[in-house]
């Protein structure tokens, strides 16, 4: 069975998946983009297929070692996908919202799906039933919003992500914990009820490092994978090398 090494690096971290054939075994954390890094992963694992999603301005090196140890793709607006991108200026649409819709329809094929990443930025990323990846929105991320709060006043600390708080809090890191993961939440079951005014029936997904500080708090039936990227990176790269 061939194995393929999904490579996905994101604003926060540089992160990559080991698939045996089409079954995900475990995530890998890069410390770092050298080409030291990336030759050790290939003669660990020996992959017959790589995949790269960035969205950061990478070490280019890496697609000279992929390219020539392995069938490599490279995941722009320029691959193939089992979906049609109506919106404008498809080349501005990141690889990574486009892995998370092909990874929608793998999983729920015929049916409309919102799809919301929660990492550096979250994204809602909505796929119809006709395979068309529609659009959505963007918004700051737990981090971010964490950040800001610290480097946009004069006395508030930036506080670490934590899913116990209160809903009123009682001191200044509760009363941040519940307005950013709390009003993250609520922001989330917004948007899903806004689009359950226009579309009758779609299924919801979460993805991404955060989602698990949210899934407790949101009222909206979800499904939730943090390894969804993963496996659209898979699913484009056996579509672009078939």
């Amino acid at each position: 069975m061939s194995t393929t090494l999904c490579f996905d690096f994101g604003n926060t971290r540089l992160k990559c998946a080991v698939f045996t054939g089409n079954r995900f075994i475990k995530e890998i954390f890069l410390e770092n983009d050298d080409a030291g890094t990336i030759e050790t992963l290939l003669k660990t694992y020996h992959p017959q297929k790589t995949i790269l999603s960035s969205v950061i301005n990478h070490n280019t090196e890496i697609e000279n070692i992929l390219s020539g140890l392995t069938r490599f793709h490279k995941l722009s607006h320029l691959s193939k996908f089992p979906i049609t991108a109506p919106v404008g200026k498809p080349d501005t649409i990141g690889a990574d919202r486009l892995a998370l819709v092909v990874a929608a329809i793998s999983l729920f094929p015929g049916k409309n799906s919102l799809v919301v990443g929660l990492g550096s930025a979250i994204t809602y990323n909505f796929v119809n039933k006709y395979n068309e990846f529609l659009g959505g929105g963007i918004s700051p991320g737990m981090e971010m919003r964490f950040r800001s709060l610290k480097e946009f006043t004069a006395k508030l600390p930036l506080v670490k992500a934590d899913w116990n708080f209160p809903l009123i809090g009682y001191d200044t890191r509760t009363n941040i914990l519940s307005g950013v993961i709390f009003g993250i939440a609520k922001e989330i079951d917004g948007t899903i009820d806004a689009y359950a005014e226009k579309y009758d029936n779609f299924n919801v997904l979460l993805s991404g490092g955060d989602a698990s500080y949210f899934t407790r708090y949101i009222k909206n039936k979800t499904f939730a994978d943090p390894f969804l990227i993963y496996k659209g990176l898979y699913a484009i790269s056996e579509f672009n090398q078939q």
